[in-house]
């Protein structure tokens, strides 16, 4: 499924025919007929976060997009005045979760009138106290396509600061609505966007002691919840490839450790290794070359690279005791992991050809399921001390701090900008599991619901 990228035309609709627009019937300019200027930056806030104090105070109004006409769609069965309010919802519901801004979403603000979209009523939100004004618009073509339009406004300026729009498949709606939450983001943070992705993750259902356990795939916020195996042998700790494209994952059947690659486009599958010792945690190279991963021989547990194709594999640590896990760091030299050779689990980081392996946690507990940020600045992991917690820490291993206080969390895994972390909770006593996403703040926590218990999860890059 592809999302096209389309123009949005320069001029606002106050410089059109004030008779037209007083009638309130001129159309939206058609954002296939001027390229120039799209994605045109008019000024207004730049920069990066630095205080998130300073940014959850910066309140975003979010009003239902407009519609040209009311029209029937495949996409939603109320027509495109219902699926205006739905993309809306979509950008509020993203915007919120995230612990930088103060959204306003659309249940409690007035839907603006189709020509408004180019040309908004500021002083009417300057009464509402908004400081940035998202609008947008959905249009069905008589093909069934989508067009979705986008505009973020500072509303004190009286300025537009960025547009885009995209022409969807009315199934990609949602695609749509995590774009704007994205531009959205990214230009107000300075940071890269991250919504419009996907998680892999494993599904369960069952009794807790014999759980079936399928492949899945579903939305960053835990829409259109796929299932990719049909659970007639165990899938676990799926990974995404660098390019988005592929699925890794450890599958058992009949008993015996299978590690596949899942061609996402095709739904081929490729067998990159198998054996009859305990295999565990595959992860990707960052260039999408290789896959590491542990496995158990004659009581001891190493870690290994192959080839994504498959082949021959090669041993990367040989100390006795259990290595286990593996995440390489962004730029590919180095890579952190777990071990107990010093008497407890510890977190490591080696070389990416295996030498130079060192202990970086000494701050007292068990450290577990080490993940790299994809922004190479910190590395999250299940700090086990009592209760299992999921932490961060710099990759000397300092400055290390709690992200969540469950009872049971683990198993942290990045958003592609690195700045949301998230992790599966297991429920006490009754040992339901369920994915939930955290800010590097620790303040924000959502909960992304499942038909089924959820684990395992892995935060795919922004799609293509």
């Amino acid at each position: 499924m592809k999302l096209y990228l389309i123009p949005l035309f320069a001029s606002a609709l106050g410089l059109l025919a004030a008779p037209a627009f007083a009638q309130g019937t001129t159309p939206l300019p058609n954002p296939t007929e001027t390229p120039a200027g799209e994605g045109q930056d008019t000024g207004g806030l730049t920069g990066s976060v630095t205080d998130e104090s300073d940014w959850q105070d910066l309140g975003i109004a979010i009003p239902a997009f407009a519609t040209d006409r009311e029209q029937a769609t495949p996409a939603n069965a109320q027509g495109t005045t219902a699926l205006g309010m739905a993309l809306a919802e979509v950008v509020y519901s993203d915007l919120r979760n995230n612990g930088l801004f103060r959204p306003v979403g659309p249940g409690s603000l007035p839907r603006p009138a189709y020509p408004q979209i180019t040309a908004p009523a500021f002083d009417q939100w300057r009464g509402r106290s908004a400081e940035m004004l998202v609008h947008g618009y959905v249009r069905a073509g008589a093909d069934g396509q989508l067009t979705v339009g986008c505009y973020l406004y500072d509303v004190q300026l009286g300025q537009q600061l960025v547009r885009e729009g995209w022409q969807v498949a009315p199934t990609d709606w949602r695609r749509a609505a995590h774009r704007c939450a994205d531009m959205v983001y990214a230009r107000l943070s300075g940071e890269s966007p991250f919504f419009d992705s996907k998680i892999a993750f494993i599904a369960e259902s069952g009794p807790k002691d014999n759980r079936v356990k399928r492949l899945a795939i579903m939305d960053s916020d835990g829409a259109n919840l796929r299932f990719i195996t049909n659970g007639q042998s165990m899938a676990l700790t799926p990974r995404y490839s660098p390019d988005y494209s592929k699925i890794v994952y450890l599958s058992y059947l009949n008993g015996y450790p299978r590690i596949f690659v899942y061609d996402v486009g095709s739904g081929r599958q490729t067998l990159v290794t198998e054996s009859q010792n305990p295999t565990f945690a595959p992860r990707w190279s960052p260039d999408g070359r290789y896959i590491l991963y542990s496995m158990a021989t004659s009581g001891n547990t190493d870690i290994y690279r192959v080839p994504a194709t498959g082949g021959q594999s090669v041993k990367l640590t040989d100390s006795p005791g259990l290595d286990v896990g593996g995440s390489y760091s962004p730029d590919g030299s180095q890579i952190v992991f777990e071990s107990d050779r010093s008497g407890s689990q510890q977190v490591y980081v080696m070389n990416a050809d295996g030498s130079d392996q060192r202990r970086i946690s000494f701050f007292g507990g068990r450290a577990a399921t080490p993940e790299w940020s994809p922004r190479g600045d910190q590395i999250a992991f299940t700090h086990i001390a009592g209760d299992l917690r999921v932490a961060v820490m710099s990759p000397a291993g300092r400055n290390m701090r709690h992200l969540t206080n469950g009872w049971q969390d683990e198993a942290p895994t990045w958003a592609p900008n690195g700045r949301i972390v998230q992790f599966f909770r297991t429920a006490r006593g009754g040992g339901e599991t369920t994915i939930w996403q955290v800010d590097l703040t620790g303040r924000n926590e959502r909960k992304l619901d499942t038909p089924v218990n959820a684990s395992d999860p892995s935060w795919g890059p922004v799609l293509p």
